[in-house]
Parts: C-alpha cells; sequence; structure tokens
C-alpha cells in the first residue's frame, strides 16, 4: 500500500512524515468526518526530512507502544484519566453483531480517532539537557530562553522539567521554538495554562513509569486537541520512540561520555549519523542496513521493556 492509496472504506486525506490520515469514503468533501483513521508508516524522519529507507515494522512498533501509553495515561496505572482522541473499533451492524473498522491492510499499525480541533503547539517537556537545548545552553545558558543553572553537562538532569513549546510548522518545514507568552497569544491564557499543565504532569506521570522498567524518559513531546464539547484531549503518537528520548538509566548513572551515559531507544541513532554524514543540504543521503537494523532492535527492546 502506498502512502496515498485508499482502504476498503476509507479515503486518504492527508500524509505527514510518518502517519497517513483517513476519512470514511463516503465523506462528502468540505465536511468534517467525525472519526479519521490515522495510519503510522514505516517513514522515518530527522532534520525535518523524511529519510530512506524506512525502519522495518516501525508503523506497528509505534502504534502498539502508543496504545499502551493511552491505555495507562486513562487510568491504567490507578492514576486519573487523560482524555484521548481514541475511537472505538467497532460498530454495529444492523443485526447487532460487532464490524471492525479498521481494514486488515493496516491492523496493527492504525487508530481509528475522534475529529479534533487540534491546537497548533508542540508541547515539549524536556527533563533532561541535551540534543537542541544542550547547543543552546552552552551559547547562552538557557533553553528555549529560560534561564539555567551553570556548570551543567551534556545529559544532566535539570532541576525541574521544563515546558518548552513550539509552534507547529507545515510539512517540510522546521517546527519554531516560542516562549510561553507566545503560546498565549496563539491558543489563549486558558489553553496555554491547560496546555503546559497537562504536559508536565503527563511527563512526570510516564518518567516514574519508565524508571520502574530502568529508563530514563530525557523529553518528550504532545500534541492536544478540543472535541466539539470543549475537552482537551491527548492525540496523535504519545510517549513513542519518534516523540521521545529514553535512556538506560544504569548506563547513564555509571557516566562516561555522552554516548556511554545516554544509551537511547529512540531514533537518535539516526540523528547521530545523518549529523555525521549530512551538512544539511540538498537531499539527505540514504540509511545504511546497519543503522536501519540497530534502530529497529531498539524500537523493539523500547517496547518490550516498557511493557513486560
Amino acid at each position: 500500500m502506498t502512502p496515498t492509496s485508499d482502504l476498503p472504506g476509507w479515503r486518504h486525506v492527508y500524509s505527514g512524515k510518518v502517519r497517513d490520515l483517513y476519512v470514511p469514503a463516503d465523506t462528502p468533501d468540505g465536511v468534517s468526518a467525525e472519526r479519521m483513521l490515522v495510519v503510522a508508516s514505516d517513514r522515518v524522519s530527522a532534520f525535518d526530512h523524511v529519510l530512506s529507507p524506512g525502519i522495518p515494522d516501525k508503523g506497528e512498533l509505534l502504534t502498539t507502544l502508543s496504545l499502551w501509553w493511552f491505555d495507562l495515561l486513562e487510568g491504567g496505572d490507578g492514576g486519573p484519566a487523560v482524555p484521548n482522541h481514541l475511537a472505538p473499533d467497532s460498530a454495529l451492524s444492523d443485526d447487532d453483531e460487532p464490524v471492525r473498522l479498521v481494514p486488515a491492510e493496516v491492523a496493527g499499525r492504525a487508530m481509528l480517532v475522534r475529529r479534533l480541533d487540534m491546537l497548533p503547539i508542540e508541547c515539549v517537556v524536556r527533563g533532561y539537557l541535551t540534543g537542541s537545548g544542550w547547543a543552546e545552553y552552552q551559547a547562552a545558558g538557557t533553553v528555549c530562553g529560560i534561564p539555567l543553572p551553570a556548570g551543567l553537562e551534556n545529559g544532566d538532569r535539570l532541576p525541574e522539567p521544563i515546558f518548552t513549546p513550539a509552534f507547529k510548522a507545515e510539512l517540510g518545514e522546521h517546527d519554531e521554538n516560542i516562549s510561553f507568552e507566545r503560546t498565549v497569544e496563539l491558543v489563549g491564557e486558558h489553553a496555554a495554562h491547560a496546555l503546559r499543565d497537562a504536559s508536565l504532569a503527563i511527563y512526570e506521570r510516564a518518567a516514574r513509569r519508565a524508571a520502574q522498567h530502568g529508563l530514563i524518559l530525557a523529553d518528550t513531546k504532545f500534541e492536544f486537541g478540543t472535541d466539539d464539547q470543549g475537552v482537551l484531549r491527548l492525540a496523535d503518537e504519545v510517549l513513542t520512540s519518534d516523540s521521545s528520548r529514553y535512556w538506560d538509566a544504569e548506563a547513564w548513572a555509571r557516566g562516561g561520555t555522552p554516548d556511554e551515559r545516554m544509551a537511547s531507544f529512540d531514533k537518535q541513532i539516526v540523528r547521530d549519523w545523518l549529523a555525521a554524514h549530512w551538512d544539511r543540504t540538498g537531499q539527505p543521503p540514504e540509511l545504511p542496513d546497519e543503522i536501519v537494523v540497530r534502530t529497529a532492535d531498539r524500537y523493539r527492546e523500547l517496547l518490550s521493556r516498557l511493557t513486560r
């Protein structure tokens, strides 16, 4: 199935870097569908480019992990329920028999979701200093404009998690880090505070869960939308290898070089190889087989460790 092909009962309407969006085939043009199908592909992106080849089984691994986290955050860990975008994957036919709505062609890599008005904010939470935050800290002592104590090193735990939102860019463009004040301007004060509070609370909850399995959740990003009742709902993917940095807690505690300290269970392997072999001009090179295999293995290991 190509990213733009239709599925039985569904019509393709949009493709992002990794996910493809479908609406029921009988949805009239210009009408918002109440239910949609989100299909995770095996595509992998880095530095705002979709790379080739993809990571085998990545779509299924991401979907499985997202569904696991959605279930846990709905109260599966005993905590308060976080509303999300999932809709029941069945309907009753005329003879009251349930009918599966997710086509067999994408079973395991698709989520049936309700329509939301998505907020244009990437809700990034950072608990550790790394990535673009480390680069900014070296230059200015800040991360996304937030002052941090002097003397921190790459991979250090921050005094407390920080909310560093970004404005979501169009496909192929770079997301723009923004201040909380700019977030207020974009979505209003009430929504901005709700996004920040929800993001920090979910991060803390997920970080505790990861720690129980010998993992550090260094940072992550969330997306939210509101339903027709105005309820804020967690959407898209959640706490996956694509949207988060996970490190091995034992390796981090041992210290050593940044590579030894921040043994990752995400696509950092791809980022590191690309940064070493591409100057970010023109089209990125193809990923070698060894990088593809290593990345797939780390994605599988993360799912196994978290859900065992």
